[in-house]
């Protein structure tokens, strides 16, 4: 790392070496608004010089059995682990999140992540069939793609980086991974730890860049047949469009406008609390937040009153603020960008609960250019508003009555993204009933975020293509194989 007041000057890691670029890009601090890092700004050439390491790298690896190859990611888990306050502070100072959560959540998850897949690949298995009347045997067998293009978000810059790459190469593919320009010092701090785990060079690329320059060159080149992205649907389109010439497989993980839908039923002690988490969490920078709350009218005038005081409790503080409960959002064009949907929302009529322009942030002097915002709660808004069909990720929500359970759902589904969904109800049937009814890729009842990650992880409609897991990010990283025998 840098010494005080120094740039952290980042370096492309390409065929096991840290190597310089031509040019960089300037990677501001959330908390303070200032730049303290400098980003290689990549482009064809490196992403050309990353896949000939990749291509190089391939025969070896992909000829490890699943067992050697997990004990390099088990291994690489441990370090990550003994690293794990060193990242957590690097993340909480790039991405503007709590350090809080970067050490509770987001490093723990990274290092779960290389362990999990360490550990699910060793009990894959395929299909056989015998056909006796014409003397056949027929079996599957699967084989790593290639190398993997791998293009990771800012909001859980280590977490998702790491739940691509883990995969990737458990299943024997190399990869050349793109994280965000805004979120790439714990991505360069983890290829410093590739060596000492094992892992050939090679195997592990990281090319640093903006998406016009080095994604778009990843996504178009004619040697990478695999593309997992995390990131907007804009940004999906975009790489359809560049992969679609060349048949690549793609995974698209992208956006939510995830409701929650609360009964009249529900137990408020719990429902109010986690719906807080589940709506600010990470500044609202998460995908799965909930940023349209509906409440039964019976207990909707409860529901508000309690989560509002709740809501003006959710501390906003500097990072390294243990007491903090969200830090900074990711940039200035962000924040500006949130702030636009909380004014637009005015525009409409609708009211400002609290948060954004209704309550006063306190910031230390230092911290006041940086780019923090008050959760918001919005009210008396129309389904049709900007606020409750587009995604703004960001620590804003909705709250608006409703009557009837079939009303509810109609009200729900009426959005083009289908990632996730909350329920809260004691009704076991009607938990089942709507569960089964929301056009959603993750339905939490009574909870939110408890994850198994054995089970597809994934959204319908605008929310993506395809899902991860276990089972499916290692279908997802191989190809499969029949083969017939006549004997």
């Amino acid at each position: 790392m840098a010494a005080p007041g120094e740039l952290l000057m980042l370096e492309n890691f390409i065929d096991g070496k840290f190597l310089p670029c031509d040019s960089y890009i300037d990677s501001y601090d959330p908390s303070t608004g200032k730049v303290y890092c400098k980003v290689p700004n990549s482009g064809k050439d490196e992403i050309e010089a990353a896949v000939r390491a990749a291509r190089g790298a391939f025969p070896g690896w992909s000829s490890r059995s699943p067992q050697e190859r997990a004990q390099v990611l088990s291994r690489l888990a441990d370090l990550l682990e003994q690293s794990l306050e060193e990242l957590a502070q690097a993340e909480s100072k790039d991405q503007g999140k709590t350090l809080t959560m970067a050490r509770t959540v987001d490093i723990p998850r990274a290092v779960q992540n290389f362990r999990f897949f360490a550990s699910s690949v060793l009990h894959h298995t395929t299909e056989c069939t015998q056909m006796d009347q014409l003397g056949c045997l027929h079996y599957t067998v699967r084989t790593p793609v290639g190398i993997a293009g791998l293009i990771s978000p800012w909001n859980l810059p280590l977490y998702l980086l790491t739940w691509k790459i883990a995969p990737a190469i458990a299943a024997g593919n190399t990869v050349i991974a793109k994280p965000s320009e805004l979120t790439s010092v714990t991505a360069w701090m983890l290829c410093k730890l590739l060596d000492k785990a094992g892992v050939p060079p090679g195997v592990i690329n990281i090319v640093f860049g903006t998406g016009p320059r080095a994604g778009e060159a990843l996504v178009s080149h004619p040697e990478v047949p695999l593309i997992s992205f995390t990131g907007s649907q804009p940004t999906a389109e975009r790489i359809t469009q560049l992969s679609a010439p060349h048949c690549k497989k793609l995974s698209l993980e992208l956006g939510g406008k995830n409701p929650a839908i609360i009964f009249e039923d529900a137990n408020l002690e719990e429902c109010i609390p986690t719906t807080i988490r589940s709506s600010f969490a990470n500044q609202g920078e998460i995908c799965l937040c909930t940023s349209r709350i509906f409440v039964q009218k019976s207990i909707y005038s409860e529901f508000l009153k309690r989560f509002v005081e709740a809501t003006r409790k959710w501390k906003v503080g500097i990072p390294s603020d243990p007491s903090a409960c969200m830090g900074a959002l990711i940039s200035k064009a962000h924040l500006e960008k949130v702030r636009s949907y909380i004014k637009r929302a005015q525009a409409e009529g609708a009211r400002i609960l609290c948060g954004e322009g209704v309550d006063k942030l306190n910031l230390p002097l230092r911290h006041q250019a940086g780019y923090f915002m008050l959760p918001t709660v919005i009210t008396d808004i129309k389904d049709e508003s900007c606020c409750m069909q587009e995604e703004i990720f960001g620590p804003v929500t909705c709250v608006v009555p409703f009557d009837s359970e079939e009303e509810v759902l109609r009200r729900a589904n009426n959005v083009k993204y289908g990632l996730a969904a909350t329920v809260w109800s004691s009704d076991v049937g009607r938990v089942h009933r709507v569960a089964k009814k929301l056009q959603s890729g993750l339905v939490w009842t009574n909870c939110w975020l408890i994850r198994e990650l054995n089970l597809p992880f994934g959204g319908m409609k605008s929310s993506g293509v395809g899902r991860e897991g276990a089972k499916d990010s290692y279908d997802f990283f191989t190809e499969i194989k029949t083969i017939t025998v006549k004997h």
